[in-house]
């Protein structure tokens, strides 16, 4: 029976916002004597859910996982999935706020670009501090250190000299290649990877692949990379706002991520007050962003010969000018920018808006997408700066929109496609009902 490494069980970790602290003394102190005693956190809101949850955030909720000896985990998601908190924690480099891990082992970390590194020693000094970091005496050091060198590519009069005048990826090859060589039973492996040139990375997803099939050692892999997380991963989770919505094998982990990003999409209305992630600037708070139809109800889907309207609702702090542009996506690739009514007059000479609750509605034509998923991101700005100002907001920072709607088809013969019965074009992304017309010249 195959061993159980990491077991994982109710796993939560909790994240204060802005200054670290609990506004008081007497509430610093409470949960100091808490976390002495190993009794749970009075101010955190796992325990108190009537606290106030604007200051604090869930990394990670609830996650349970076993994983077993000789596995190569993949661990996939969105940038704030929680994927780096899970690893950190799996680390020992932070602790959980609730919940519990068993792990059987010793655990070799490569996670940040150039962690456990000094930037004032030199390469082969920083090969021992690492070493040392990760449980290796100097003799077992001393024994690996040509082999390490050697795989990391870095050449020998380069070696004696200090980390900080390295590039990053020679740091991360370093990194690697002596997380590579050392005696761990556990491989914790973050999307540093990405930093090295493309022969080291793929030297070291085969050294990742024979590590596993040579010593049984178990690897867990977080990438963003989806080719390199089907070579060398027998499992595949994937993590979403710090909880695990699918695992299974990898090709099907893979193919849910990559061609179906609905689970992770947001349809009708995203209410940025209920974000963990609140978008405020000195001057302006988002406060939604939404889909309607016609008659002003939220909608996902519409019909396309339906217009569509988008509405974004915020709030003014302090008197100033703002615009508003909406990017267009559609299967991951832009299609087009609109910028609100600033810009029909003077660039920069647009009304000042005071402080108060405003909403901007921008109308999309009827017959002017083709169907399928549209994906929206979002800027909002002062002009007559760009978005490089103090007040802007640009929402979000991420590979997929913050507000998703669908465009379906019909048979209406003023309809773009009208009674055409056979197939459109897979890659159409727009499908605009032009005027023709037939012209006898006899």
């Amino acid at each position: 029976m195959t061993k159980k490494v990491i077991e994982i069980n109710n796993l939560y970790k909790e994240y204060q916002l802005g200054v670290i602290g609990r506004d008081t003394f007497y509430r610093d102190f409470q949960s100091f004597i808490a976390k002495i005693q190993n009794k749970p956190d009075p101010n955190s809101n796992l325990n108190t859910p009537n606290s106030d949850t604007n200051k604090k955030f869930l990394a990670l909720k609830n996650i349970n996982l076993d994983v077993f000896e000789g596995e190569v985990l993949g661990i996939i998601g969105r940038n704030g999935a929680g994927k780096s908190t899970l690893l950190k924690l799996l680390s020992r480099i932070t602790s959980p706020s609730k919940g519990e891990i068993k792990i059987k082992g010793k655990i070799a970390s490569l996670l940040e670009v150039g962690t456990g590194f000094h930037g004032e020693l030199t390469g082969r000094e920083n090969i021992y501090l690492n070493g040392a970091i990760n449980g290796m005496n100097i003799s077992e050091t001393e024994k690996q250190i040509d082999n390490i060198i050697s795989f990391s590519g870095i050449l020998q009069e380069h070696i004696d000299t200090p980390v900080k005048r390295y590039s990053s990826g020679m740091i991360v090859k370093l990194g690697f290649s002596v997380a590579a060589f050392l005696d761990y039973d556990i491989l914790v492996c973050d999307e540093v990877l990405a930093v090295g040139d493309l022969e080291f990375q793929k030297k070291a997803l085969s050294k990742v692949k024979e590590i596993n099939f040579n010593s049984n050692r178990t690897v867990l892999f977080v990438s963003h990379n989806m080719e390199s997380i089907q070579k060398i991963c027998n499992r595949v989770i994937i993590l979403n706002e710090g909880e695990i919505k699918y695992q299974g094998k990898t090709n099907e982990m893979v193919s849910k991520y990559s061609n179906n990003l609905s689970f992770l999409k947001n349809y009708e209305k995203v209410d940025f007050t209920k974000k963990k992630k609140r978008y405020i600037s000195k001057d302006i708070e988002l406060i939604s962003i939404s889909s309607t139809n016609e008659i002003g109800e939220l909608c996902k889907d519409f019909n396309v010969n339906e217009n569509i309207f988008i509405e974004v609702t915020f709030n003014v702090l302090n008197n100033n000018k703002f615009s508003c542009c909406l990017f267009f996506y559609k299967r991951n690739k832009f299609i087009f920018q609109s910028i609100d009514e600033s810009r029909t007059v003077e660039w920069g000479s647009n009304n000042i808006l005071n402080k108060g609750k405003y909403k901007k509605i921008c109308k999309l034509p009827r017959n002017f997408f083709d169907t399928g998923e549209i994906d929206i991101n979002l800027i909002i700005f002062s002009p007559p700066g760009d978005i490089e100002n103090s007040s802007h907001i640009v929402v979000p920072e991420k590979e997929i929109g913050i507000l998703t709607f669908n465009i379906t088809d019909n048979e209406n013969l003023t309809s773009s496609k009208g009674s055409y019965p056979f197939s459109w074009r897979e890659d159409s992304i727009l499908r605009p009902n032009l005027s023709w017309e037939t012209k006898n010249f006899e």
